[in-house]
């Protein structure tokens, strides 16, 4: 794997405790090989809530008022940009990876790997 972007991880301390001296970052580029594969991430609020209003129109829509039905319909047309994004993206996941610099990084978003 290659990380696609810049990856700043914290501060670079030396000397007295405390004496911060710079900015540890990890480089776009650098290559890796990844030693684990973790689940998927959860789905964001908007996505579950895409899921929940859809189900609930699909079983029920049909038996509330047609002023409730229309609102649910604009909260679904509402939430329709992130579900569409959310099936576009497909599951993501998070990974391990040990950098050919030694360093090694756990939970690291797929969005941030590119395939050598």
């Amino acid at each position: 794997m290659r990380l696609a972007e810049d990856l700043g991880i914290g501060e670079a301390v030396a000397g007295e405790p405390g004496a911060v001296v710079g900015f540890l970052s990890l480089g776009a580029g650098i290559e890796g090989t990844v030693e684990r594969v973790d689940g998927e991430l959860p789905e964001s609020h908007e996505v579950r809530e895409y899921q929940r209003l859809r189900a609930l129109f699909e079983d029920y829509g049909h038996t509330v008022p047609e002023a409730s039905r229309r609102r649910l319909e604009e909260e679904i047309a509402a939430l329709e940009p992130e579900w569409t994004a959310f099936l576009e993206r497909g599951n993501p996941v998070t990974v391990r990876v040990r950098w050919d610099n030694g360093f090694v990084l756990d939970g690291v978003h797929q969005d941030l790997l590119a395939p050598l």
